[in-house]
C-alpha cells in the first residue's frame, strides 16, 4: 500500500534521438494507472488528497483509516475512463466509483470490486479486470474543471488545454461547445508562464487566492509534463475546493516512447495485464501494432504507408483490423510473427500485404509469405501489392509457391479486393 508524498524531482534536458531496446517495452502502450499518476503528481508538489492503493479488501480497510476516515473514495484501477458510470459484469449495480463511511465499508466495497470486470465507455463490451482499487480521502467540492496536457506538432510546442466543463467527456464537449476550452501554449525550456495562467484564470472564472493555487498547480503540471517527456497529461475532474485550493481529483498519463531511454524507472510502472496480449507480443518483436475493431488485417511496412492502407480500406466499405507496421528493414521472422499476430485474432477474415519496397527488398517479403503460409498457414483469403526492390523477383517467388495468394497492382486495386474477398 502506498501514500503520496511530496518530493522534488530533477529537470531532463537531453533531446537526443531514442536507440536504446528499451523503447520496445513501452512502445505505443506505456500508460500508468490514476495511483501511480497521483505519486508522480505529488513529486512535483502537484495537490492531490491524502490516498492510498489497495490490492486485498483489508488493504482497503487499511487505507481508510491512514487518509483520515470520514468520507471516502473507493475507485478501480484500470486503464479507462468512464468508471463512475461503468458497472461490473457480475454485480451490474456496482459502480467503478464509490464513496464510503467506514472501514468496513470500504473493505466491502474493495471486495465487491477487486477480480471483478468493469466495462465502461472505453473498455469495450468486454471490460476490465480490476486488480487494485484507490481509497481516497474526500473533499469539499466548490467547482469542478478540465484540464490537459499535449503536444501541439503544428506549433512544435506543448499546450495546455483548460475548460469549465470537468467531470464530463471531453470530446462531447470539443464537438459541441468548442469555445469552452481555452488553451496555452508553452515554451518547454521557460514552462508556463504567470501572465498565461492569470489569463486561463480569468477565462474560467477563477478569482483571489485560488488564482495563487493555479499557478503553481499549472506550472508545475507543464513542467512535469516536460520532464517525464509525456506525450498526456489529463486531470479531470481538477476541482476548486471551497477554501480556494486546486486539486487532482484524477490523473491520467501517457509517455512517449521515444523517450523511455531518459526514464528507464518509470518501466517499473507498466501494467502488462492492462496491455492487449498481441500488441505485447508485437512491442518485444519490434513491431509497431495496434489492434482495431475491423476484420481485414494489414501488414504494411512505414507508418504513412500504413495509415493510407488503412484508409482506403475504409474508402472501400471494409473495416481495418489492425494498424501493423513492420518497418523499413524487417526480416524473414519479423514478418512472420507478424503474420502470426494478425493471423490470432479471430476477427479477421482476410488480410492486405501492401510493401513499398524501399530498404526492405519485395523478396525478403515475398520470402517471408512462402514461410509464413508454411509455419503459420493462411486460413483466411490473402491479397498481396508489391511495389519497389526487386519487386519482379518478389512477384517470381510468389507466383513459383503453392500459396494461394491475390494479387494487386496498386494499392487502390489492392482494397477493392480484399474487401471483395470478405464475401468468398
Amino acid at each position: 500500500m502506498a501514500v503520496a508524498k511530496i518530493a522534488r524531482s530533477p529537470k531532463t534536458v537531453s533531446v537526443r534521438r531514442n536507440t536504446d531496446p528499451l523503447a520496445k517495452k513501452f512502445a505505443n502502450t506505456m500508460k500508468i494507472h490514476e495511483y501511480q499518476g497521483k505519486s508522480l503528481f505529488a513529486k512535483y508538489g502537484v495537490a492531490v488528497l491524502n490516498n492510498g492503493v489497495a490490492k486485498t479488501p483489508q488493504e482497503a480497510a487499511d487505507a481508510y483509516r491512514l487518509v483520515g476516515g470520514g468520507v471516502t473514495v473507493v475507485k478501480a484501477q484500470i486503464h479507462a475512463g468512464g468508471r463512475g458510470k461503468g458497472s461490473f459484469i457480475e454485480h451490474p449495480d456496482q459502480r467503478g466509483v464509490q464513496l464510503v463511511r467506514s472501514a468496513e465499508e470500504a473493505e466491502q466495497t474493495a471486495k465487491r470490486m477487486l477480480g471483478q470486470t468493469l466495462v465502461t465507455i472505453q473498455t469495450g463490451p468486454q471490460g476490465k479486470t480490476v486488480n487494485q482499487v484507490l481509497v481516497e480521502a474526500g473533499c469539499n467540492i466548490a467547482r469542478e474543471f478540465y484540464l490537459g496536457i499535449v503536444l501541439d506538432r503544428a506549433a512544435a510546442k506543448p499546450v495546455l488545454m483548460c475548460s469549465s466543463e470537468g467531470g464530463v467527456e471531453i470530446e462531447k464537449v470539443a464537438a459541441e461547445t468548442p469555445e469552452k476550452i481555452f488553451k496555452e501554449h508553452f515554451d518547454p525550456a521557460q514552462g508556463l508562464e504567470s501572465f498565461q495562467v492569470r489569463k486561463l484564470c480569468q477565462q474560467l472564472g477563477i478569482e483571489g487566492g485560488a488564482v495563487r493555487a493555479a499557478d503553481k498547480f499549472m506550472k508545475q503540471l507543464c513542467r512535469l509534463f516536460v520532464d517525464l517527456d509525456c506525450s498526456l497529461v489529463e486531470v479531470n475532474p481538477l476541482v476548486l475546493t471551497g477554501d480556494g485550493n486546486l486539486i487532482a481529483l484524477d490523473s491520467k498519463m501517457t509517455f512517449d516512447d521515444n523517450a523511455s531511454f531518459r526514464h528507464q524507472d518509470l518501466a517499473q510502472l507498466r501494467d502488462i495485464s492492462e496491455e492487449d496480449e498481441s500488441e505485447i507480443r508485437a512491442s518485444q518483436t519490434g513491431l509497431s501494432y495496434v489492434k482495431l475493431d475491423g476484420n481485414i488485417g494489414c501488414l504494411v511496412n512505414g507508418a504513412g504507408l500504413a495509415m493510407s492502407t488503412m484508409d482506403i480500406i475504409k474508402l472501400h466499405g471494409g473495416e481495418p483490423a489492425n494498424f501493423l507496421d513492420v518497418g523499413g528493414g524487417a526480416n524473414t521472422e519479423q514478418v512472420t510473427e507478424a503474420f502470426r499476430i494478425i493471423l490470432s485474432d479471430p476477427n479477421v477474415k482476410a488480410v492486405l500485404v501492401n510493401i513499398f519496397g524501399g530498404i526492405m527488398k519485395c523478396t525478403t517479403i515475398a520470402e517471408a509469405i512462402v514461410s509464413a503460409a508454411k509455419t503459420v498457414g493462411f486460413k483466411v483469403p490473402l491479397v498481396v501489392r508489391l511495389e519497389g526492390t526487386e519487386v519482379e523477383e518478389g512477384r517470381k517467388i510468389l507466383e513459383g509457391s503453392d500459396v494461394k495468394i491475390i494479387s494487386a497492382l496498386d494499392l487502390s486495386d489492392a482494397a477493392q479486393k480484399v474487401v471483395a474477398a470478405l464475401d468468398t
